[in-house]
């Protein structure tokens, strides 16, 4: 996929059972089911077929809906065959979550204020944040720390999660595009290469996205897994190797 895979680390992290995927007794795929932590794994995350055998990809989809007993499937919309299969095997589709990768080299002015790493006292200082945790890196402005923000790493290697929350009397200021900017040239100072999501309804958080130059790239989409019969000469067999991404 060459992207940013939002839940990689669910494999790791035991949240996924992972099946191999056969037709006529040959290994052409896997498929993983999980659910957030505490809950069923229910949902199928992941589905890959070898190209060669894509042809079949929804005979064994549908396998796999039947060996596994799964509800819903969610997937992100530059996944180029779950995205597609989704329509066949599922119903009722809603997205609230849209991703972006870096696409622009922005050049947003600095506001009257500087981006710079935050020591402890400062982070554990920081105005009260209600959507993410407080960054390494802040912007100061007249003496105070306005905006924080960082990246997460527990996602595919080379990517990273841009995140930061300007505090509320500060907002609307350009503080938020610009800690964006100054964090997607840290991040890739780093080996790594930015992205981000946001909710669907957070118009903010889309704009100020957008203005440092990460565009939207897809979606996350989720649906109620229709019923489906496993036919013939597709099967699927649990195995315990984690996939690549």
């Amino acid at each position: 996929m060459n992207c940013q895979i939002v839940h990689d680390s669910w494999h790791t992290r035991g949240f996924t059972d992972i099946s191999t995927l056969r037709l006529d007794g040959r290994v052409v795929g896997y498929g993983a089911v999980g659910g957030d932590p505490g809950q069923p794994k229910d949902t199928i995350k992941e589905f890959f077929v070898d190209p060669a055998d894509r042809g079949s990809a929804l005979t064994l989809l549908r396998a796999f809906i039947t060996a596994t007993g799964a509800e819903w499937i969610e997937t992100q919309t530059n996944d180029p065959l779950l995205s597609v299969l989704i329509f066949d095997c599922a119903d009722d589709l809603t997205s609230t979550t849209i991703l972006f990768e870096d696409a622009l080299t922005s050049t947003i002015p600095a506001p009257d204020g500087a981006v710079r790493r935050l020591t402890d006292a400062e982070r554990a200082a920081a105005f009260p944040h209600t959507l993410v945790p407080v960054g390494d890196w802040g912007v100061e402005a007249g003496g105070a720390i306005v905006a924080t923000g960082g990246f997460f790493l527990h996602y595919n290697p080379p990517f990273a999660d841009l995140y930061m929350e300007v505090a509320p009397p500060a907002r609307r200021r350009g503080y938020g595009s610009y800690l964006i900017q100054e964090l997607k040239r840290v991040c890739y100072q780093a080996g790594r290469v930015p992205a981000a999501r946001c909710a669907a309804d957070n118009t903010g958080s889309r704009l100020t996205l957008q203005r440092a130059g990460l565009l939207p790239s897809g979606r996350i989409v989720r649906g109620r897994v229709k019923g489906a019969s496993s036919p013939a000469g597709a099967t699927t067999e649990s195995a315990s190797q984690t996939p690549g991404s």
